[in-house]
């Protein structure tokens, strides 16, 4: 057994070829920070030079949230159309070297999947959740900002065309049972306890297959469904990310009111 490592809000471990990431920020529903995003990635490409590890298990630490997207607080940096465009690069290289991570990445999710969140978890192989698990995207109901052309295509590929437009567009968030019947979840356990069990149950069975097999499909699965290239979407995100309804969205959600949109 490797001894954990921590940044002390994303916790690491490896245990009989098995790896272990906690968003441990229990107290912020465990939103992401850009260290913890980029500690992810890291750890993506340790795990791709490390052949003894055969599984990656994702998890939040608590539960109330698997992780519940960016710390928004972040945002109030956000002065220039290069500060937009500089985060979403940072987001898509993060998430895109998750989704190539060379093992299978399970997700245990427990409460609340959302945003950049459910970003994550769509990255994944395998999602198992609980009976309080939610997911979703409400950014049209929270900050006006806009996913990017890869996590769109991403979500798409999950659940169809129509049902991503209906979940942006109503900004609701998906109960465990409708997430496992659209496929945004692959099974249903009771609770964390058992969540916890059958994701190392599922990490070690997966462990145990060829992994050569298991890389060919991830890449395989990853070439058939194409992921549109963030420069392909830079005028939607500098339109969503630039206007007064984002900058209106971030004050009213940090101040805990309801937003007032302008549609400018």
């Amino acid at each position: 057994m490797n001894a954990p490592t921590a940044n002390e809000d994303l916790l690491y471990s490896v245990q009989d070829g098995i790896a272990r990431i906690t968003f441990n920020r229990p107290q912020a529903r465990n939103a992401m920070t850009f260290a913890m995003y980029d500690r992810m990635a890291e750890i993506c490409q340790e795990i791709n030079a490390d052949r003894s590890i055969k599984a990656l298990i994702l998890t939040g630490a608590g539960d109330k949230a698997f992780a519940s997207g960016t710390d928004i607080s972040q945002f109030r940096a956000f002065k220039t159309a290069q500060d937009a465009l500089d985060y979403e690069a940072r987001i898509d290289r993060v998430l895109g070297t998750l989704e190539q991570c060379r093992v299978p990445v399970i997700a245990a999710i427990a409460g609340a999947c959302t945003g950049g969140g459910a970003g994550i978890a769509a990255c994944c192989d395998l999602r198992i959740g609980t009976e309080t698990t939610r997911m979703g995207f409400p950014i049209a109901r929270t900050l006006g900002n806009c996913l990017s052309m890869s996590n769109i295509s991403r979500v798409v590929a999950l659940v169809g065309p129509a049902r991503t437009k209906d979940l942006i567009f109503k900004a609701r968030l998906v109960e465990a049972q409708e997430a496992l019947a659209l496929g945004l979840l692959n099974e249903v356990v009771p609770d964390v306890e058992t969540l916890q069990r059958r994701a190392d149950e599922t990490a070690k069975l997966v462990a145990s297959h060829a992994p050569l097999t298991l890389e060919a499909t991830k890449e395989a699965v990853r070439r058939i469904r194409r992921t549109l290239s963030r420069e392909e979407g830079e005028d939607l995100i500098l339109k969503a990310y630039m206007s007064e309804d984002f900058r209106e969205g971030m004050d009213a959600f940090l101040n805990k009111r309801a937003p007032n949109w302008k549609g400018r």
